[in-house]
């Protein structure tokens, strides 16, 4: 069974870091592709990071700089280090594995909220 368990999120004051950690089992995680979505209620999912089984990192226009997703294969673990946080940064964070080269996803976690106050 494929689990992803994020954990991590909370409230930071604007210019704070975060490291949200997802981890990942139930499927082989180092060759896998995967990908940080950020959602806010009544907006679109965005994804904001995406590493592919080459270890070739994306990022979004609104967090390039400032975010930096890797993950440590031995420890089946994802990770979003998250800083210079902006307001518009809140959101609820889910990690996920993704259909390699795409941005479909094959399955997500819960997610955990990340909350920045000006």
């Amino acid at each position: 069974q494929v689990q992803l368990v994020e954990s991590g999120g909370g409230s930071v004051q604007a210019g704070g870091s975060l490291r949200l950690s997802c981890v990942a089992s139930g499927y082989s995680f180092s060759g896998a592709c995967m990908s940080w979505f950020r959602q806010v209620p009544g907006k679109e999912r965005e994804g904001v990071a995406r590493i592919d089984n080459d270890g070739i990192t994306r990022y979004s226009d609104s967090v390039k700089g400032r975010f930096t997703i890797s993950k440590d294969n031995a420890k089946n673990t994802l990770y979003l280090q998250m800083s210079s946080l902006k307001p518009e940064d809140t959101a609820m964070y889910y990690c996920a594995r993704l259909y390699c080269y795409s941005w479909s996803s094959v399955n997500r976690g819960q997610g955990t909220q990340v909350t920045v106050s000006s």
